[in-house]
């Protein structure tokens, strides 16, 4: 009778665990309403411009927000570091607390980005994201334009909430990557850059091009509500100087995050660890499993399912 009672609370206890941890990873700070993009190779560019040209791209994994900037969300900004308002702040048909943050440089979005401890995303994440797990789409949804899908071409004629259009997300959930506004991605732009970037975590141009000699430029990405659809496509290059914000009324952004690797070797003894604790946790072995639980930590630090573990345990020694 202890013996199955013992398994009966191991399963229990396992359960609570697993449901602890997907609490605890969405709450963690700073990760809030990001997507884990996880490594892999996808195909760059495409046939539809000469600086587009295709090539096959390999990731590290990384977060990415799932919204674009909003603008409660820039406001908590400009209150925490007096950092002045953008273009447009008041213009009605832009301004609501829900709808993307507009009238932003790319040195706005950048700050804004270092604040909330994250980075801008650079061009290869931007559009890794965007082309789904398939890694190819023409748009974020599949490869057929869907007008009910983005905002773009003055359609409705202001921005959207930043969760809206959620039949048009990426394949990895991400929203508005086509449509609403264009959005500052890391990278300086040089129209010859794909043809001789790195094939691992390009980091885009040493320098940006200098149209007219009005200054480099940077790069943007996604179209946006005033922009026609061919600019929607999920590899489709847009650009403008960093401190100008000409085509405010459309200029937005999002911000990244790198993940730090871990090993295999780590990871395996990470997880065997892991078990480990959850067995101790199972036979109401406290101390043993708060001793295996360490040692998952050890292997991989920024673990959050085994950090929720570990205080799930140490709740237990309380009792």
């Amino acid at each position: 009778m202890r013996r199955q009672t013992t398994i009966q609370v191991g399963i229990a206890v396992v359960l609570l665990a697993g449901a602890a941890t997907v609490s605890g990873a969405a709450e963690s700070a700073g990760e809030k309403d990001m997507v884990l993009i996880p490594k892999g190779e996808f195909t760059m560019g495409s046939n539809e411009h000469a600086d587009e040209t295709r090539h096959q791209v390999v990731l590290d994994a990384y977060l990415i927000d799932k919204f674009e900037a909003s603008n409660a969300r820039y406001k908590e900004f400009m209150r925490a570091t007096g950092h002045p308002a953008p273009a447009y702040w008041d213009d009605p048909r832009l301004s609501k607390p829900e709808q993307p943050v507009v009238g932003v440089s790319w040195t706005d979005a950048n700050a804004f980005c270092k604040w909330d401890g994250k980075r801008l995303p650079t061009e290869a994440e931007w559009e890794k994201a965007a082309k789904g797990p398939e890694g190819d789409n023409h748009y974020p949804w599949g490869h057929h334009l869907d007008p009910k899908r983005a905002n773009y071409g003055q359609n409705v004629g202001r921005t959207m909430p930043v969760d809206s259009y959620p039949e048009g997300v990426s394949g990895y959930g991400v929203y508005n990557m086509a449509g609403n506004v264009f959005e500052w991605v890391d990278d300086w732009y040089d129209p010859k850059y794909y043809r001789s970037s790195n094939a691992l975590n390009p980091r885009g141009a040493d320098k940006g091009y200098n149209f007219a000699n009005q200054g480099p430029v940077k790069v943007l990405r996604g179209g946006s509500w005033l922009a026609p659809e061919t600019s929607l496509h999920t590899s489709h290059r847009f650009w403008n100087q960093p401190e100008n914000n000409s085509y405010g009324v459309g200029l937005g952004f999002r911000c990244a995050k790198s993940v730090n690797a871990v090993s295999e070797e780590a990871a395996q003894a990470g997880r065997d660890a892991f078990i480990q604790a959850l067995v101790g946790m199972g036979a109401e072995k406290n101390a043993d499993a708060l001793a295996s639980i360490e040692k998952a930590l050890a292997a991989d630090p920024d673990n959050k399912e085994y950090q929720a573990t570990r205080e799930l345990i140490k709740k237990s020694m309380k009792k």
